[in-house]
């Protein structure tokens, strides 16, 4: 007997974003619903309270943007923090580099990692057993807050839209507390929403860490399952950020492990800031 198939949406400013296929899991956790869906052509995805988080086919085109521009230029050993991430991508990505010597990853919705491990383990894969990676089930604004002024190399912030309870994880005091816990050398990378879809909070993210921190900068691709598809990440630091000043025998080993980042692709990526924001922050 075919198993039943039925479409799952995401809904945006009238416009539909949708799978079709299998769900093989729906439940809702202490803070949002979790569905997983397995689509002939993106595989297993995961949505949560209504939004596309990743899917099998996509989430490197995700996952090795928000990594390895912040982390291709370490050249000492690090001390990491992931807030968010409990899909295992992040880690995964972090674990490659034979500098850092720790990851706390802080996510605050255990199930989301629970789901992951067991419906999408292809992503977080042999991450979850790395020593060197400390699952902590928190709020990442309160650990935040709990840190020592310069403790972490890099901070990644990989959470879901603003909504509900991450609302306070694009906020001005939130970034704020991130650029206390930062090394003088150290990078914050968040994902930065869609110049597309979520306009107005891309331009609130980047006129904020550009306030906040010395020098930020943001990058442009595509994650296909969001929204618009096209997606940036903006990396920030409090005293310099030189992205281009490569750890090369690191990111060259590294490159062959990645589907779609590499060192020409992040220098591209790096330029492709549509003149409408460029028009808006100059404003």
């Amino acid at each position: 007997m075919s198993a039943i198939k039925t479409w799952i949406d995401e809904y945006h400013k009238g416009s539909r974003f949708g799978l079709n296929g299998e769900i093989l899991i729906k439940k809702n956790s202490k803070y949002q619903e979790i569905i997983v869906i397995e689509n002939e052509y993106y595989g297993k995805a995961l949505m949560l309270d209504g939004c596309w988080m990743t899917s099998l086919k996509d989430e490197k085109y995700y996952h090795e943007c928000l990594v390895h521009p912040a982390l291709n230029r370490i050249d000492k050993k690090s001390n990491v923090l992931i807030i968010g991430g409990g899909d295992g991508g992040t880690a995964r990505e972090c674990v490659k580099y034979s500098q850092i010597t720790k990851i706390d990853l802080v996510e605050i919705d255990e199930e989301v990692i629970k789901i992951s491990k067991k419906f999408l383990n292809e992503i977080g894969g042999e991450a979850w057993n790395d020593k060197r990676l400390k699952i902590h089930i928190d709020d990442g604004v309160e650990w935040v807050k709990k840190t020592r002024d310069n403790f972490y190399d890099v901070v990644f912030i990989d959470c879901s839209d603003p909504s509900g309870f991450s609302n306070l994880l694009f906020s001005d005091s939130f970034y704020k507390d991130c650029k206390r816990i930062l090394t003088p050398k150290g990078i914050l990378a968040t994902q930065s929403e869609s110049p597309e879809s979520f306009k107005n909070i891309h331009l609130k993210i980047l006129k904020t860490l550009k306030n906040i921190f010395r020098i930020s900068e943001t990058m442009y691709s595509f994650v296909p399952i969001y929204p618009s598809g096209i997606w940036s990440w903006t990396f920030a630091s409090k005293e310099y950020l030189h992205l281009s000043q490569e750890n090369y025998n690191e990111a060259v080993k590294i490159e062959k492990s990645c589907d779609i980042w590499n060192l020409n692709f992040q220098n591209a990526a790096f330029k492709m800031m549509p003149n409408k924001i460029i028009k808006e922050l100059n404003s």
